[in-house]
């Protein structure tokens, strides 16, 4: 198992998303706000420093928030879920889309597996 995130910049990509991955029967997603550092530097109090700002505009100049988006997979469906975000967002290597990436799952409780048997 994996737990695999998305750190999603589009946010209005999020519903199509979880469109394509319930066709593929990805479900059980959970969905948080986030805000990236830079943008929490440039608004805070740090705002009067030129540097920051100039920081921020360079790499989100519109962006106020993120989705963070958690989803617990089997291995296998690893390859499913990286298709369905690459098609939806046109590919994370594109600037200001956001970031993936899975990591193992030692220990889980709670979670109900459909199986077609």
């Amino acid at each position: 198992m994996l737990l695999y995130v998305l750190v999603l910049n589009k946010i209005g990509l999020l519903e199509p998303l979880f469109e394509k991955m319930m066709e593929k029967g990805i479900c059980g997603a959970t969905v948080l706000d986030s805000t990236g550092m830079m943008r929490v530097l440039s608004d805070d109090e740090n705002a009067n420093l030129p540097m920051y700002g100039l920081l921020r505009h360079m790499f989100s100049p519109e962006r106020k928030q993120s989705k963070t988006v958690f989803v617990v997979l089997e291995e296998s469906m690893l390859p499913v879920m990286d298709a369905i975000v690459d098609e939806v967002t046109g590919g994370l290597d594109r600037p200001d889309t956001g970031i993936a990436f899975a990591l193992p799952l030692s220990y889980q409780k709670g979670l109900i597996q459909n199986h077609a048997d």
